[in-house]
């Protein structure tokens, strides 16, 4: 299993410097989010220069409007294009928000048949996630936020997922069922890790309310050997950069801990 350190842990800082703390933290490489940097450059020159430091193992597609973009359909074909280039195994993308009013995206969601030929053009894995559930009346304002509804459309449209323990715990505490459901299908090719609690999103593990060292034994249980990220807010770290560092290697080392097969406390000889 690779671990890796998705830039919107850090989001305040450069790119450039996020991938330079990821590299000293010792993570295994970085799921690159497409952010306001990428306008007005040339995205695969900025891609590989980064990857320089770290290995890009995913692209998140763009979340938000950039300039030069165009719409999500868009920036998602071009995130895979460049993901192509790049020698990124694997495009991430959000579902269309009906709250949000993103009609023209959830009709163009619905015609693809096959994205694994149809987006990822038979070389880039093609990944949607789950998403939270948010607000005071605790809703969630994506399509296919149901876990039997989701699973459904992954498997007639040949779409994988990224498992976000955050989104998924957001609407239930004890995710892990959901988790299952999931990994069964074959269908889960990244997990996004990080802490729920009181309505807020991306926290430590142990600063929220989800079983997570339990969620991670689970995980060692299974076959899994695609990739865990570590995904957390920015909010969660001071500034200082020396300290930010040594708490991701604290973390790093957590998540191999509890994720490791034949690990001590399974064998404790």
């Amino acid at each position: 299993m690779q671990i890796s350190l998705s830039t919107g842990t850090l989001f305040t800082f450069p790119l450039e410097k996020v991938f330079r703390i990821a590299k000293l933290a010792g993570f295994d490489g970085v799921e690159l989010i497409v952010n306001q940097e990428f306008q007005k450059v040339n995205s695969r020159r900025l891609v590989k220069e980064l990857a320089e430091t770290v290995p890009v193992f995913s692209i998140h597609a763009p979340f938000m409007p950039l300039d030069g973009w165009g719409s999500p359909m868009d920036s998602l074909k071009r995130s895979v294009e460049i993901a192509a280039d790049c020698c990124v195994p694997l495009v991430n993308f959000h579902p269309p928000s009906w709250l949000g009013g993103e009609f023209r995206y959830w009709r163009w969601l619905y015609r693809i048949m096959d994205f694994q030929e149809e987006v990822g053009q038979g070389g880039v894995i093609v990944t949607l996630e789950n998403m939270p559930w948010v607000g005071r009346f605790n809703i969630n304002p994506h399509i296919l936020s149901n876990t039997e509804k989701m699973i459904e459309f992954l498997q007639e449209r040949n779409l994988y997922l990224t498992f976000d323990c955050t989104h998924m715990g957001s609407g239930r505490a004890n995710f892990i069922n959901d988790f299952y459901l999931f990994y069964n299908t074959g269908r889960i090719k990244n997990i996004h890790f990080s802490d729920y609690g009181h309505g807020r999103e991306h926290l430590l593990p142990g600063r929220g309310i989800l079983p997570l060292t339990r969620f991670l034994n689970h995980l060692r249980s299974t076959d899994y050997s695609q990739t865990l990220t570590l995904e957390l807010s920015p909010h969660e770290f001071p500034r200082d950069e020396g300290i930010i560092i040594e708490s991701l290697k604290e973390i790093k080392s957590y998540l191999e801990r509890e994720t490791m097969k034949n690990s001590e406390h399974e064998n404790p000889s």
